[in-house]
């Protein structure tokens, strides 16, 4: 070996300062020769332009067309254009009829301030989420929509235009992580396609969910941005504004929206604990969910649900983790041991605070959700009717193989697990090279094939992850899910970067990779897209051609006898569906909402719903009169329900909560001394109409006046 004289060293270091002094001189000089040097050319440019107007067009066109196929489709299935304002508020079915019901009274009242006052005086504000129907009305009295539209056109109109809203936003988010507007195009051809499985908005118009995901597609579409490490400082400042509007607009419009950003924050705790994310972005994120659980507070009465949330006490945690850890991320075997009690430490904090919170603060909402859940998980069993009947609801059940083979008649759902697992094979390599102490680039070109370095990309994968669990135990989760399959699907088919990180794996060196996967991302996506016009776009527009029949006459007939011949003081009593309905059509008082936020609801419909029970008239009439019934309602659909699950039937429920219900070798039968008081009371005979009293009935339904008895001797 060869040793260096003193002095070498710093002569090198000498000699590459005044080559570098010599090359700024040089650069200086070049650009007063040159102005234009360093600059972009204008064509690359014009190039840019041209790409982001034309994305932003297909995006909006998109929208808009989604939201006038919407508009068209509901035209043919339920003929609004034809119909009476009766027939067409019969449409609206369950809770949609409850929400839409206090639209339409906010708009009748003598001013905006008396429709508040009702509504207050009900205490529904409180207990229902009430903002979307609150901003309906505002905007059709403050435009002037009186002389121009109807204003149940003008409330199906804002829902339809939020669902573009959302369509449009799947097709920005696809079209950031991919690079290409094409990956948009395809996730809106499969949202349409497996519209079935992606939206609610067939069933239920005026649901909260079909008001608040297109706000949170939104806050994901600015998130995506907003986590990518590339992005200038102003467009970092618009997703930022973006983020905390959507975040704060979707808490307001959905009482459950927080347990869907508590998932949100999981995935970004977990990143950011794997330092796969900058973490200044993930604590601005988590102050963004602080501000929007405050203000959903103050602006949502004082709603203790957000206080005892899981999110408020996980970002709580996050925070206070933060004060605390002491060189975490320098790479050493202390640190890595930190970061395990790092994950033990938010744990712990976040399960205690959300404990005391529990304790200390009062508060009666989605208490039934715990106990439908230690049920659900076999943790526990009950004979309550309203679990039971929450266990026989579809939504609430493991996904049915229809579901997937839905799916998979689309292809959305094996091109979505070929993307699934190539990303989660890179985003492995990336953890297993973190834990080693080897930081991430900043930018991740073409040529590196790595695409699980893109912090924008593994929150996606994680998020879809955790909400693919959720939707394997619960079906009702897969609205949240599918959406997901159809983006990162349509991501992965058009995004060269995924191609190339496959052909690294294969060392592929018959043709040049670079090439291959620019070309593969533009093939597959066309071709998939040839496929599915081919397959499915006859099969939209057969959908749109044909005239479908939605018509009630029993139901019409039950609600033009209300409006003509009961008091006006008349309280009815019934099933919450049927309920909701006369509420929204005449207006009458009833004793109980198709609504299950609130225990005292839930417990009110059961204690309604024993009018289905084997017990005495007795005991039906003096539950009725509690709730200060006048009219009872009986349904002979529910009263004679065959159903498909031997069980699920409501009178089944409710046998089993009595104890009337007695199980023998896999056989039931049912026991009491009295029988089903649904259909004794149709015989008229004593003493049940010593109690009640037959005023109208039809098919369908039959009508009581509850009579007032002075005494109960037989």
């Amino acid at each position: 070996l060869l040793k260096l004289p003193s002095g070498t060293a710093d002569l090198r270091q000498r000699k590459k300062q005044n080559c570098s002094e010599a090359d700024k001189m040089s650069s200086k000089e070049r650009k007063k020769e040159n102005p234009n040097l360093g600059r972009t050319p204008k064509y690359v440019l014009f190039q840019r332009f041209a790409k982001l107007f034309f994305g932003c067009l297909a995006a909006v066109t998109s929208g808009m067309m989604y939201a006038v196929y919407l508009s068209t489709y509901h035209e043919r299935k339920f003929w609004f254009s034809s119909r009476q304002e009766l027939e067409r508020e019969i449409t609206f079915q369950g809770d949609s009829a409850i929400y839409y019901s206090f639209y339409k009274d906010l708009l009748k009242a003598p001013s905006f301030e008396r429709g508040m006052t009702n509504i207050f005086t009900i205490n529904a504000v409180q207990q229902m989420t009430l903002y979307p129907e609150l901003i309906a009305s505002v905007l059709y009295q403050a435009s002037g929509s009186e002389e121009v539209i109807e204003p149940v056109y003008f409330y199906i109109g804002i829902v339809f235009g939020l669902q573009g809203i959302y369509v449009t936003a799947l097709f920005i988010t696809s079209w950031v992580m991919s690079g290409t507007w094409l990956a948009g195009m395809l996730t809106v051809a499969w949202f349409i396609i497996n519209r079935t499985d992606t939206t609610r908005i067939d069933y239920s118009i005026p649901s909260r969910e079909n008001w608040a995901l297109p706000y949170f597609a939104c806050q994901v579409a600015a998130l995506t941005g907003y986590l990518k490490n590339n992005i200038n400082s102003s467009a970092e400042s618009f997703c930022y504004l973006l983020v905390s509007a959507a975040t704060y607009t979707f808490m307001m419009m959905w009482e459950y929206s927080h347990y869907l950003l508590f998932v949100q924050a999981v995935c970004l705790f977990l990143l950011d604990s794997l330092t796969l994310v900058q973490t200044e972005k993930v604590h601005e994120v988590y102050k963004i969910y602080l501000f929007s659980l405050f203000l959903g507070y103050l602006l949502q009465f004082e709603n203790p649900a957000l206080l005892v949330s899981p999110l408020l006490s996980l970002v709580a945690a996050l925070m206070l983790s933060k004060c605390l850890e002491v060189n975490m991320k320098k790479g050493t075997f202390i640190s890595r041991l930190l970061k395990i009690m790092h994950f033990y430490l938010v744990f712990t904090i976040t399960v205690t605070l959300n404990f005391l919170l529990k304790m200390f603060v009062p508060h009666k909402e989605n208490e039934h959700l715990l106990k439908f859940l230690e049920v659900r998980f076999g943790l526990n069993t009950t004979k309550n009717f309203t679990m039971n009947w929450l266990l026989c609801q579809e939504s609430l059940q493991a996904p049915s193989q229809d579901f997937f083979l839905r799916l998979t008649q689309s292809s959305v759902l094996p091109f979505y697990i070929l993307v699934l697992i190539i990303c989660l094979f890179s985003v492995t390599q990336v953890i297993f090279k973190r834990i080693g102490g080897e930081p991430l680039k900043e930018t991740v070109t073409l040529e590196d094939g790595k695409i699980g370095e893109r912090p924008e990309i593994v929150y996606h994968i994680v998020h879809t992850l955790l909400l693919g669990s959720l939707a394997m135990i619960l079906e009702g989760m897969k609205y949240f899910w599918t959406p997901y399959v159809c983006m990162l699907a349509a991501f992965g088919v058009c995004s060269p970067e995924l191609w190339m990180t496959l052909f690294k794996w294969l060392r592929l060196k018959a043709v040049h990779p670079i090439l291959l996967a620019l070309i593969l991302s533009m093939a597959v996506p066309t071709i998939i897209g040839f496929s599915l016009w081919k397959e499915f776009f006859p099969r939209i527009m057969t959908e749109l051609s044909e005239l479908q029949e939605f018509y009630d006459p029993d139901t019409v007939e039950l609600m033009m006898w209300i409006k003509r011949q009961a008091p006006v003081a008349a309280v009815f009593a019934g099933s919450p569906q049927l309920m909701g309905v006369i509420k929204l059509c005449t207006g009458w008082m009833v004793t109980s909402l198709p609504l299950y936020n609130d225990d005292d609801l839930l417990k009110r419909n059961e204690n309604i719903y024993q009018i289905y029970s084997k017990r005495s008239a007795e005991d039906i009439y003096k539950i009725l009169t509690s709730y200060k019934a006048s009219y009872l309602i009986i349904e002979d659909s529910i009263c004679n329900e065959v159903g498909p699950v031997k069980g699920c039937r409501i009178k089944d429920l409710l046998d089993i909560a009595n104890g009337h219900m007695v199980c023998d070798e896999n056989e039931s039968y049912t026991y009491s001394k009295y029988g089903r008081f649904c259909h004794e009371i149709k015989m008229n005979h004593s003493p049940y109409v010593n109690y009640f009293t037959r005023v109208y009935w039809n098919r369908s339904y039959f009508v009581y006046r509850i009579n007032t008895v002075i005494s109960f001797q037989s």
